[in-house]
């Protein structure tokens, strides 16, 4: 496998920049703690196993070759990431930290929700996301030996990809519970959510165009 480094690299960049799955794990994170914020990384985690496995059965480039079929996956991940921009925005109950703490403490019906919410918000994020095909058609390929076993270079490949992910998602989630501490204002905790909804949306339409 040529250019490991080389690859780790590029997949280090494409994980840290700031794009829905960062603005998801934000707000995930702030409005319901950093317990939600790790359910929301283990559902980006599983929609990146979702597409290896796919990769593996080689249809990710039968859906890459089929307008019809990434059509209706770009245009399906658009609208869920709207959706959930215009559920954010008009969201009308804001946690305040002594709230969001009560919640990590005692196991409640409300806070298991938020967390089945946060897992499943980020499992169809990804799933829903033709850019993650992109990846492994576009990317992956120019790391691969093909006189090797294909599979499992690949493996090795969206492994890396996914333990980044989940490593960099990981440290934010403790930043940003941390930064919280600072952040407990209910005027502030209202503008952010709304403006996590508009750039959510934003993300969406830019994901349809």
């Amino acid at each position: 496998m040529d250019s490991l480094l080389t690859y780790i690299s590029i997949a280090a960049m494409m994980v840290i920049i700031p794009g829905a799955d960062t603005m998801l794990l934000v707000k995930n994170t702030l409005s319901y703690g950093p317990k939600a914020g790790r359910y929301t990384v283990l559902g980006m985690a599983s929609g990146l196993s979702f597409w290896t496995l796919i990769a593996i059965l080689g249809l990710s480039v039968v859906i890459a070759k089929s307008v019809i079929l990434f059509s209706i996956i770009k245009y399906l991940g658009a609208a869920y990431l709207i959706y959930l921009g215009i559920k954010s925005f008009f969201a009308k109950s804001v946690f305040s930290l002594k709230e969001i703490q009560e919640q990590a403490n005692v196991p409640t019906m409300s806070s298991s929700k938020h967390n089945k919410e946060s897992f499943m918000q980020a499992l169809l994020s990804n799933v829903l996301n033709p850019k993650t095909v992109l990846v492994y058609i576009t990317v992956m390929p120019q790391f691969i030996d093909l006189n090797s076993n294909v599979n499992q270079q690949l493996i090795v490949l969206a492994s890396i990809l996914t333990f980044l992910a989940v490593s960099w998602f990981l440290i934010l989630v403790y930043v940003i519970d941390y930064a919280k501490k600072w952040l407990n204002n209910s005027k502030f905790q209202k503008a952010f959510q709304k403006s996590t909804g508009l750039i959510l949306v934003g993300f969406g339409i830019k994901t349809g165009i």
